[in-house]
């Protein structure tokens, strides 16, 4: 965690977590752990009336994956692991009793179309392009993909998942439903987004905890769907292709 970091504070009743790495925001498995665990927190804690998910910087709100780990899996197991660390946030988002909106303020791909997906309301810049680029590099996107559809319907998710290479903007996805606000500008998504979260931290919680009931109903066996999918990507990862296509954009990269 030497290159990213995941904090998380409370002010007003409201929680604001937030992740960073300097890889575009990517995802690693220790990143996805400590996720799960503030957002675990914050949901079962009666100080915290709302939450804010957040990443940091000024570039992507997400890029999904760690290539770095992604390329050091040897075997099936390995991989089993590293893809449940997004089952377990999206399941830690899901079960979590807070609302919890999204702040989206760039680029989400793969994974972080998943997170964006998974939050309660998702507020973003007219700059936040999404792409589903899984199959691309020889996997799907197998673990996020039941948030998406949740979201967007299935429709627009096989869009998504079949043209891996193609950048939707944030229109589209305000359209699809993915984004419930598009702003031209950081400071106008901020002020909706704190103008949001303190109307929920002054809201009924019991009454905001009953209507995510309702909002989630239908996923209660996600549990088990998304560890079965993480063993999909897991087996995928390992393929030839998906290994040179790897090392090819780690190449471009440098």
């Amino acid at each position: 965690m030497d290159q990213g970091h995941v904090t998380s504070h409370n002010e007003h009743g409201i929680t604001t977590i937030e992740f960073f790495h300097p890889q575009s925001n990517s995802l690693p498995a220790k990143i996805l752990e400590e996720l799960a665990q503030e957002i675990h927190f914050a949901g079962t804690h009666d100080d915290s009336k709302v939450i804010i998910l957040r990443s940091g910087g000024n570039g992507a709100f997400c890029a999904g994956a760690s290539f770095e780990e992604l390329s050091a899996i040897n075997n099936e197991k390995e991989g089993l692991k590293f893809f449940s660390g997004f089952a377990n946030v999206i399941n830690a988002m899901r079960k979590c009793k807070k609302m919890i909106i999204g702040r989206i303020h760039g680029k989400c791909v793969g994974g972080g179309v998943g997170l964006a997906a998974a939050v309660d309301y998702a507020i973003a810049v007219d700059k936040a392009e999404v792409k589903l680029s899984e199959l691309a590099i020889g996997i799907g996107p197998f673990v996020v993909g039941p948030a998406i559809e949740r979201k967007i319907g299935i429709s627009a998710f096989s869009q998504l998942a079949i043209d891996a290479a193609l950048w939707r903007n944030a229109e589209w996805a305000k359209h699809k439903g993915l984004f419930a606000e598009v702003h031209n500008s950081i400071e106008n998504m901020d002020e909706s987004v704190y103008r949001l979260a303190t109307s929920l931290a002054h809201s009924n919680p019991t009454a905001m905890a009953e209507m995510k009931k309702i909002f989630w109903k239908g996923t209660e066996h996600w549990d088990e769907l998304l560890k079965e999918r993480a063993a999909i990507s897991g087996r995928l990862i390992l393929s030839d292709y998906s290994k040179n296509a790897i090392a090819k954009f780690k190449l471009a990269k440098r």
